[in-house]
């Protein structure tokens, strides 16, 4: 029964995937760029700013070649809705805490070459502004080794008034890839901020201004350099 249910996990995910890319093509105009540097196998990290609860399925269909597992809060699993996500194929893990479980289990994800993917703001975001970090994603990407791809997604944050689809609301995800980091089986905290830094400021690279983040007054970048407000 367990071996029936595991092998239905990928035919949920692969059926629901396909089927928001039809939609996305049809209520709304969505642009995917990068998708090139996704490797065709091999552990893999793809990482993403948060600004809907959209995010999960569309970074998935963004990605398309490749099936992704995602960490979810663990108060998503709880019966009935709890079948959702665990038919999608995502794993729980506790906010904000370390969860060592839920780590390992990350860990075993990559070490069996699948994708892992994470939204290092822990939340999506209620103001459509980037939110502060949080360092489970880096400490992650420090013990694994793993190569990273990090992701600026744009334009989510309309769906959350469903009527906002009548206007075809614009989306975006950007892809680009970062320098794995030497794999470190306990790294310090310090070696886990500076990760933490780097891997943030790629998915800022590629946000327009209007979503930097204020949480450190760090803003997004232009990454055509003709934004007048950018540095």
């Amino acid at each position: 029964m367990g071996r029936v249910k595991a092998l239905g996990v990928p035919a949920v995910y692969w059926t629901a995937t396909y089927l928001l890319r039809g939609v996305l093509w049809v209520v709304g105009r969505w642009t995917v760029t990068g998708r090139e540097h996704i490797p065709p196998e091999g552990g893999l990290i793809v990482v993403s700013n948060h600004l809907s609860n959209a995010d999960p399925p569309i970074l998935g269909a963004a990605v398309a070649s490749r099936r992704l597992r995602f960490m979810a809060k663990q108060e998503l699993f709880k019966l009935p809705l709890g079948i959702v996500p665990r038919a999608y194929g995502a794993f729980p893990v506790r906010r904000f805490d370390a969860d060592v479980g839920a780590l390992l289990n990350a860990e075993r994800i990559l070490k069996r070459g699948e994708v892992l993917a994470m939204f290092p703001e822990g939340t999506r975001s209620r103001t459509g502004k980037i939110g502060e970090p949080h360092p489970g994603t880096a400490l992650i990407a420090l013990r694994s080794g793993a190569p990273i791809i990090c992701c600026s997604i744009t334009g989510t944050e309309a769906l959350h008034n469903p009527l906002n689809l009548l206007k075809k609301p614009r989306i975006t995800v950007t892809m680009k890839p970062l320098a794995r980091f030497e794999p470190v089986r306990k790294p310090t905290e310090q070696q886990v901020q500076d990760a933490m830094n780097i891997i943030f400021d790629a998915i800022l690279a590629y946000l327009p201004t209007e979503y930097g983040g204020a949480y450190t007054g760090i803003e997004a970048n232009d990454p055509d350099g003709d934004n007048p407000t950018s540095n």
